[in-house]
C-alpha cells in the first residue's frame, strides 16, 4: 500500500521565493510530477534520491528563512552601547594641548619677529643717543678749558693779538663746531626715533586686533597678551628716548647760540688784549662817546647840593590821559657831584628814576660821566679816570633798581664849570 503527497507547484515556488533561493538543478516541473512523500513497505530504490532532495531542499529553506530574520533584527532594532569614559587627563593633559598650527599662532610669530627686531634698532639707537652725549660734555669741556685759559690770560693782562690765546680761541671755536654736529646727528637720530615709535604703534594695534580673529586657541591668547605688554615696555623706552633726544637738541642750540655770541666778544678782546662785556666790572665807559648835553643841561639854582634832581617835566596830557610815549628833546634828570669820600645818593636815584618812568614807561638814560678841565694834563686824566669809575657806581645802582643795561647809554664830557667830577643823567 502506498500513499503519495503531492505538493502544489504553486506553493513550492512560494517557499523557495521566502527564503531567498535560487534552485537551478531542481525545476519547478520536476516537483509537481513527483511525489514529495511515498509511504510503502516496499524497496524505494530510484525514488530515495528524489526525496532526499526535497528533504534538503526543505531544510535550505528554513535555514534562509531564519537567517534573513536575525539580519533585519540586527539592521532595525539597536542593541545598548556603553559611552567611552572621558577622564580629566584628557582635558587638562598633554592630549588636550597639542601643538595646534593656527592662523593667530603664526601671526603672533611674525610680531614677535618683528618685536625682536624693533628692540635691537632701539637699544643701538639708546647707544648712538650716550656716544653722542658723551661726545658733547668732552666738546662743551674742552671749549670751557680754553675760555678759562683765555679769561685768565686777559683778567691778569696780555698783549694785544697774543699768538697763545689766539690758539686757545681757535680750539674754542672748533669745540663748538662739534657741539653743531652733534646737534645734526641729534636731529638724524630724533628722526630715526620716531620711526620707530610709528612701528611700534603699529605692532601694538595689529596686537591688539588679533584677538578678535577666529581660530584661535587658548594659548595664543596668552601669548598676544606677553606680546601686547612686550611691545608696551618697548614704547616706553622709545618714547623715554624721543624726550631726551629732543631735550639735547634744545639745550645744546640755545647753549650754542649763546656762546657763538661770547666766543665773538673774546675774539675781540684778544685782539685788543683786554676783556669786554656787559659785566660791569669790565669798563663800561671804555668805548664811551663825549656827550654835548652837559653844555647845555640846566639843573636849577641848587648847583652847591650833592645831588640836584631836574625839575620833574611839566606835561598837563600826561596828567590827563597816563604815560607820555616819548621824551622829545633829551630832559636832564640828575646830577650827582663826587666832591666828598661819601656821597649818599642812591635812595635820591630811585625815587627820580621812577617818577620819570611813570611819565614816559619807555624813555631811556643817558648816563654821562663830568670831569674839570682845570690843571695840568695828569690831572685831568685822573679826574676823567675818577668821574668814569663813579659813574660806574651810579650805573650799577640804576640796574640794581630794575632799569635794563640796554635802555642806558653811556658817555662822558668835560666840563669848565667842574670843579669835581660829576654824573649827569638825561631822560630820552
Amino acid at each position: 500500500m502506498i500513499h503519495k503527497l503531492t505538493l502544489n507547484s504553486s506553493l513550492i515556488a512560494l517557499a523557495l521565493i521566502a527564503g531567498n533561493l535560487s534552485l537551478g538543478a531542481f525545476s519547478m516541473a520536476q516537483a509537481a510530477d513527483k511525489p514529495v512523500l511515498v509511504i510503502t513497505n516496499k524497496n524505494m530504490g530510484a525514488q530515495n534520491t528524489t526525496i532526499r532532495n526535497a528533504s534538503n531542499v526543505a531544510s535550505a529553506a528554513s535555514r534562509i528563512s531564519t537567517q534573513a530574520s536575525s539580519t533585519r533584527s540586527s539592521s532595525v532594532y539597536n542593541r545598548p552601547s556603553v559611552a567611552p569614559t572621558i577622564t580629566a587627563e584628557q582635558i587638562t593633559g598633554a592630549a588636550y594641548f597639542e601643538g595646534d598650527n593656527t592662523i593667530v599662532g603664526k601671526q603672533v610669530n611674525d610680531l614677535t619677529k618683528d618685536l625682536s627686531s624693533m628692540k635691537s634698532k632701539v637699544n643701538r639707537m639708546g647707544e648712538q643717543l650716550r656716544s653722542i652725549e658723551q661726545k658733547g660734555r668732552n666738546g662743551a669741556a674742552a671749549y670751557y678749558a680754553s675760555i678759562a685759559t683765555i679769561n685768565t690770560q686777559l683778567q691778569t693782562g696780555t698783549t694785544p693779538g697774543n699768538p697763545r690765546l689766539v690758539k686757545r680761541l681757535n680750539t674754542a671755536q672748533q669745540n663748538l663746531d662739534l657741539l653743531g654736529k652733534n646737534v645734526s646727528e641729534l636731529n638724524n637720530l630724533g628722526v630715526e626715533i620716531a620711526d620707530t615709535a610709528s612701528k611700534g604703534a603699529f605692532l601694538l594695534d595689529q596686537a591688539r586686533s588679533a584677538y578678535t580673529v577666529s581660530g584661535a586657541v587658548e594659548e595664543d591668547h596668552v601669548r598676544l597678551a606677553m606680546l601686547e605688554d612686550d611691545i608696551n615696555s618697548a614704547m616706553v623706552t622709545v618714547n623715554r628716548l624721543l624726550n631726551n633726544v629732543s631735550d639735547d637738541i634744545s639745550r645744546t642750540t640755545s647753549y650754542l647760540s649763546t656762546e657763538q655770541q661770547n666766543l665773538r666778544t673774546l675774539a675781540l678782546a684778544v685782539s685788543d688784549g683786554r676783556l669786554y662785556g656787559k659785566n660791569l666790572a669790565n669798563y663800561p665807559f671804555s668805548r664811551a662817546q663825549q656827550s654835548p648835553l652837559v653844555q647845555q643841561a640846566s639843573f636849577g639854582g641848587a648847583s652847591q647840593q650833592d645831588f640836584t634832581p631836574a625839575p620833574a617835566p611839566q606835561n598837563s596830557n600826561a596828567q590827563n590821559f597816563g604815560p607820555a610815549s616819548s621824551v622829545g628833546s633829551p630832559r636832564p634828570l640828575a646830577k650827582i657831584r663826587f666832591d666828598k669820600p661819601n656821597v649818599d645818593f642812591e635812595q635820591p636815584i630811585y625815587v627820580a628814576t621812577q617818577n620819570a618812568l611813570q611819565q614816559y614807561p619807555d624813555a631811556r638814560f643817558e648816563l654821562i660821566a663830568v670831569h674839570p678841565t682845570s690843571g695840568n694834563p695828569a690831572q685831568v686824566a685822573i679826574e676823567s679816570t675818577r668821574s668814569r669809575r663813579n659813574a660806574e657806581r651810579v650805573l650799577r645802582t640804576l640796574t640794581q633798581i630794575g632799569i635794563d643795561l640796554s635802555r642806558i647809554d653811556l658817555s662822558y664830557a668835560p666840563s669848565n664849570d667842574a670843579q669835581s667830577s660829576e654824573v649827569h643823567i638825561f631822560l630820552r
